[in-house]
């Protein structure tokens, strides 16, 4: 049974494959750089859901409209106790499209998005500097568009652009950066 973190490098090494950018993201990206093992892994890629799912037929279109779907980890996330629903993210790994956002009239969720090949325009999107940097899972490499690395290793929470702006997208953004100042 393949671990989370094998089963990711497979989803980036089999997009790349068929072309496609992919990149580990967000908070498995953060916790490797400070040498912990990440509580999930996602990955970020320029294909399109519907080119995810194609790639990985066993899916879960959960949030689509938004560009993620969830791919099962072998032996782990594909039996019948497992509902698109229901799904463990220890069991799955999330597939999110690049994308920028547009407005969040409820505070919690864009009310649009648009996909993007661009993996600066997904970064500028994401929540804090320590969130934003993407991770090549084979080399090692990290792209960095936002100064995460620094504010990491000065042990600062720091919004990727306008404060005002990134909390009033998204009011769960206040809660997490007091959980990561913490």
């Amino acid at each position: 049974m393949a671990s989370a973190k094998q089963h990711a490098t497979t989803i980036i090494r089999t997009l790349r494959e068929r072309g496609f950018q992919a990149y580990l993201c967000g908070g498995c990206a953060r916790d490797l750089l400070l040498a912990r093992e990440p509580a999930d892994y996602d990955v970020t890629t320029d294909a399109t859901p519907d080119e995810v799912m194609h790639i990985f037929p066993e899916t879960y279109a959960v949030g689509a409209q938004f560009g993620v779907v969830l791919v099962p980890i072998p032996g782990k996330g594909s039996d019948d106790s497992m509902s698109a629903g229901a799904s463990s993210k220890s069991h799955v790994v999330e597939v999110a499209t690049f994308r920028s956002d547009t407005s969040y009239s409820d505070g919690r969720h864009p009310d649009e998005v648009r996909f993007s090949k661009d993996p600066r325009e997904d970064v500028a999107r994401r929540d804090f500097t320590i969130n934003g940097m993407l991770m090549d899972p084979v080399s090692g490499e990290v792209l960095d568009f936002v100064g995460g690395q620094k504010d990491l290793a000065a042990h600062i929470v720091r919004t990727i652009g306008d404060p005002e702006l990134r909390f009033g997208e998204d009011k769960l953004r206040l809660l997490r950066a007091v959980r990561f100042a913490a």
